[in-house]
């Protein structure tokens, strides 16, 4: 499938530590690398600077969806979006889902990014590439901090 990427991990922790390391935006902006300008809620803008090295001169735009208590965490953003010289606003954006569900040992998060059969075709292909393994990355570095920080 091209329009969706689905991720999955089993981390050991319970359910309200990794819904306050997804939607405490000062957690979340530990382990995703992006300082955020404010708290997430739901039908606003979620706005910050990328601090991965590398990619620092990417502002974070994105548009809280849904904040459903330690179940579902759902944002829209233009997927890799990372060229300053190039206004992504008029494209249609990708729907990121965070869902937990309490599993023996700890949490099952998975997350969805869908919506890439709308992205413009001249950029799909790498923008799917890339977040792909962009997920995987991220799905480490949540498990790695809320081990770190019980």
């Amino acid at each position: 499938m091209t329009d969706r990427i689905e991720k999955q991990i089993q981390l050991k922790a319970p359910v309200s530590r990794v819904w306050r390391a997804l939607t405490n935006h000062e957690e979340f902006g530990e382990w995703f690398k992006v300082k955020l300008e404010q708290p997430f809620t739901p039908g606003q803008p979620s706005t910050g600077h990328i601090t991965h090295p590398g990619y620092e001169h990417i502002r974070w735009n994105a548009m809280v969806k849904e904040v459903v208590p330690e179940t579902l965490f759902s944002f829209t953003w233009h997927p890799y979006a990372i060229d300053p010289n190039v206004d992504y606003s008029g494209e249609p954006q990708t729907l990121i889902e965070f869902r937990l569900r309490p599993v023996d040992g700890g949490t099952l998060l998975t997350v969805t990014e869908s919506g890439f059969d709308s992205i413009p075709e001249h950029r799909r292909a790498e923008a799917f590439r890339m977040n792909d393994g962009g997920w995987g990355q991220q799905m480490q570095n949540i498990a790695e901090y809320v081990a770190a920080h019980p």
